[in-house]
């Protein structure tokens, strides 16, 4: 890998502090239309990626196009199921109240928790190809192939390059707590930021462009996966009864064909 120097380097370490302090703050107005990515690159395919409409859980690796028409109309009538409202201040946030990442302690109902593995870890293993492990442990990954599906892009990580791929909260924490998490217990807001329903691994410097915008002010530069992205968003409302803005929704809607 290239050594980065001066600036470049400043502005990597900037992207990564950005996101991990904030959950990931900014704003990248989404670019509308069709095709494999915003670059024009062709896609390289999902990878062992599953439908997140056949995916309810999280549980299975990443995010699977959504091509079918048939499929489409079932993401069309699950995002039509999400509430709408009018986005809170975000006075009083911090990551922190959320529980510090990656807990391994999140509630039991969630999906992954008190396995004896954090949570960053549980899903790298999920997602990962060709994953491997630090000697003697079979929790700790160090290297991994990743299909990243924000991108379209394959990724190959090792940990001694960690920030090269992040876990994005699909629904960020920041937006959850504008959106009526401030009145959470404890509990649930650890539940909702551990959750593999809301956790993707994907290419750093784009989730760090995300910031905790929804998704009428950002998209994964792959269009193809955009519907699926909306279905995953829709998913982690309704499991946790938080509403998205009206434009939002809108937006979800219009990826999938609405």
């Amino acid at each position: 890998m290239t050594r980065l120097r001066g600036g470049a380097a400043l502005a990597v370490a900037m992207v990564f502090t950005g996101s991990a302090l904030a959950g990931c703050e900014g704003l990248a107005p989404p670019v509308d239309g069709g095709g494999a990515s915003a670059s024009g690159a062709p896609a390289v395919g999902d990878g062992r990626a599953a439908n997140p409409l056949d995916n309810p859980d999280g549980t299975k690796p990443g995010l699977a196009a959504i091509t079918s028409g048939a499929d489409r109309e079932r993401a069309r009538a699950l995002i039509e199921k999400v509430a709408t409202k009018g986005r809170g201040p975000r006075t009083g946030y911090e990551r922190e109240k959320f529980g510090y990442a990656w807990m391994d302690s999140a509630p039991r109902d969630v999906p992954f928790s008190r396995n004896g593995c954090d949570t960053r870890n549980d899903l790298l293993k999920r997602d990962g190809e060709e994953v491997r492990f630090r000697s003697g442990s079979d929790c700790v990954v160090t290297s991994l192939t990743l299909h990243d599906p924000y991108t379209g892009e394959v990724i190959e990580w090792t940990k001694s390059h960690a920030i090269k791929v992040q876990i994005d909260h699909v629904m960020p924490l920041s937006y959850d707590w504008q959106m009526g998490a401030s009145r959470w217990t404890k509990d649930k807001r650890e539940s909702i930021a551990n959750d593999p329903l809301n956790l993707v691994p994907v290419d750093g410097p784009t989730n760090g462009s995300k910031g905790d915008s929804g998704p009428a002010s950002w998209l994964p530069p792959n269009k193809r996966i955009r519907c699926a992205y909306s279905v995953r968003f829709a998913q982690v409302s309704l499991k946790y009864e938080l509403p998205v803005t009206a434009p939002d929704k809108d937006m979800m809607l219009k990826q999938c064909g609405g």
